[in-house]
């Protein structure tokens, strides 16, 4: 079977069982979910990247609040900061405000993360995934650092004031953070289609 007719075929197999070739992931999103961090909404569990299913997209952006995160390895005597974050916005192929902050949580104990009871300083309150109609997929990006023991982390009294155009690779650098220890993603859209 040639490509063409694997992609034919793919195409098919996804209408037929009603999805649509957007619905999965590209390689790039794919390789973005590393370390073994884990999510818990009520309904649905992310332990790799993927694309929230139809039947969950209504529930996951207007019914549910914050997911329990575990990270099974984290070390108990460390401290951890999460992110989440929306790198789509207005839309993936337009990206003006990129990156939205969605949650934002400092001081998190790794003895907690490791079985998924998260509680931490909070940055930036938890507001759940909510693509604007029409902008396609937004991808939901959750990083976990390793903290600094005793180091105190904030935001500037600008970065408080607006969610939008949020740069966490300075907010990285500004407090010596490294690489994530972790990540994990899902993609989602407006549940109305």
């Amino acid at each position: 079977m040639n490509s063409a007719t694997f992609c034919l075929f793919v195409m098919v197999f996804n209408v037929l069982r009603g999805t649509s070739t957007y619905d999965v992931l590209s390689q790039e999103d794919k390789a973005f979910c590393k370390g073994g961090l884990e999510l818990r909404y009520p309904d649905l569990d992310i332990n790799d990247c993927m694309v929230v299913p139809k039947e969950f997209r209504e529930r996951i952006s207007r019914d549910w609040g914050a997911p329990e995160v575990q990270l099974a390895s984290a070390d108990q005597k460390k401290t951890y900061v999460l992110m989440m974050v929306d790198p789509d916005v207005p839309s993936r192929t337009s990206p003006t405000r990129s990156y939205w902050r969605h949650w934002l949580m400092v001081d998190v104990k790794g003895s907690g993360l490791r079985v998924g009871d998260v509680e931490g300083t909070v940055l930036s309150e938890y507001a759940g995934p909510s693509p604007p109609k029409g902008s396609g997929f937004h991808r939901y990006q959750f990083l976990l650092y390793e903290q600094a023991t005793g180091q105190a982390l904030s935001l500037s009294e600008q970065e408080e004031s607006s969610r939008g155009n949020w740069d966490p690779k300075e907010f990285v650098k500004k407090f010596s953070l490294r690489d994530p220890v972790a990540s994990l993603q899902f993609c989602t859209q407006q549940y109305k289609d």
